[in-house]
């Protein structure tokens, strides 16, 4: 791979936003490293980007619930690669309820929700650092800012994930790294629909919308800094 070339890490890439940032990222120029639990579905995706320019993409099959498998598939990432450009922590779960829920669900939750792209960050902000650049994209959701009624669990994660974004967004912001939340409403996704959302698919941000974001956050310029994107859909259900 020309060492020019800006490497992406996705994570939940298989489906549903994640894959549709694998695919636009591709589109972009960028190498995509796919991170995800199915090789399958990752292996499927591959085959289906962008590989202009001999730009080379990485599958790596992991269980992000796993600390240690994040710190094997990071180490995986960079010496194959050799740098990190961006990295998108997409990858989530969702439980409803609030005080019903059972504390290992909780726990799952934090661990994909949460711990996960703080592992993630911790692992990838040290070579953003050196590289003096980079880009790190939380894929909260707007149940990171409005307590839904029955979904504690889920709120609880998504609020601890804007909090620890805007924390390191503060801290790196001045050492050549972007740290974006971006908190998408409903969004027509299988995840959306197992939550059981009344809106309509046409009533919700579509994962071109987060795509579409992202390639805006990546065309500012250096001096330019975006703490937190919230997207809403045009019906509102909170």
């Amino acid at each position: 791979m020309d060492s020019s070339t800006k490497v992406a890490i996705v994570t939940g890439a298989s489906r549903g936003i994640g894959r549709s940032v694998a695919l636009g990222l591709a589109q972009d120029g960028f190498a995509v490293a796919l991170v995800a639990r199915g090789r399958e579905e990752l292996e499927s995706l591959a085959s289906k980007l962008d590989r202009r320019a001999g730009v080379g993409h990485s599958v790596h099959p992991a269980d992000i619930g796993d600390a240690a498998a994040i710190e094997t598939t990071f180490k995986e990432i960079l010496n194959r690669h050799g740098r990190v450009d961006a990295l998108v922590n997409n990858a989530g779960i969702y439980l409803p309820g609030s005080l019903d829920l059972r504390a290992a669900e909780l726990e799952g939750m934090l661990r994909v929700n949460l711990l996960a792209p703080f592992l993630f960050m911790r692992a990838a902000l040290p070579v953003m650092k050196a590289q003096a650049s980079g880009h790190v994209f939380n894929i909260a959701s707007r149940a990171g800012k409005v307590g839904f009624s029955g979904d504690g669990g889920y709120v609880a994660s998504k609020f601890g994930l804007v909090g620890l974004s805007e924390s390191v967004y503060r801290q790196f912001a001045e050492s050549g790294i972007s740290v974006t939340a971006i908190g998408p409403g409903g969004t027509d996704t299988d995840m959306a629909q197992d939550a059981g959302t009344p809106l309509s698919a046409e009533e919700m941000i579509q994962p071109a919308d987060i795509v579409e974001t992202i390639r805006w956050l990546l065309r500012l310029t250096p001096a330019a800094r975006v703490r937190e994107v919230i997207l809403e859909c045009r019906r509102s259900i909170a």
